[in-house]
């Protein structure tokens, strides 16, 4: 039987994660600037942070001079963390996702909660994040 239990990850762990320089795919990335997204992604690249988003109706096209990515498999470059920026029910498929390009992290923004997706990644030996905000993290912690 496959357990579905997450850990959730102790504050070391997330300032280990948190430690600039990483690379980010923000998944669900927002060109509007009210959206969180748009605004955790721009607070990351502020702290040195390297973003790159992923939308697939925006994709070809750039937020904040960036060119926007279908799919976090789309990236040519290495990826640190996937930061997901979706409802629940997709986080199990961008984990996948992240497995395949030997991401480090999954991160699950607040009210993304997906234990199966945790637990795939965890066995792949992924760091988790679930129901957290990096911007919140981020203030918290440094």
């Amino acid at each position: 039987m496959q357990t579905t239990e997450h850990t959730p990850p102790n504050d070391d762990m997330i300032r280990e994660i948190l430690t600039a320089p990483k690379t980010f795919a923000i998944v669900g990335a927002s060109h509007k600037k009210n959206r969180p997204s748009y605004i955790v992604m721009k607070y990351l690249i502020n702290k040195g942070f390297h973003c790159i988003p992923v939308n697939p109706g925006l994709e070809g096209k750039t937020i904040m001079d960036m060119k926007v990515y279908s799919s976090v498999t789309d990236i040519e470059e290495a990826i640190d963390v996937v930061d997901i920026f979706r409802i629940s029910d997709a986080a199990f498929e961008v984990t996948e996702q992240a497995i395949a390009i030997k991401a480090k992290t999954v991160w699950m923004q607040i009210k993304v909660i997906n234990p199966k997706a945790a637990a795939l990644a965890e066995k792949a030996g992924l760091n988790v994040v679930m129901n957290r905000c990096p911007k919140i993290e981020y203030e918290r912690l440094f």
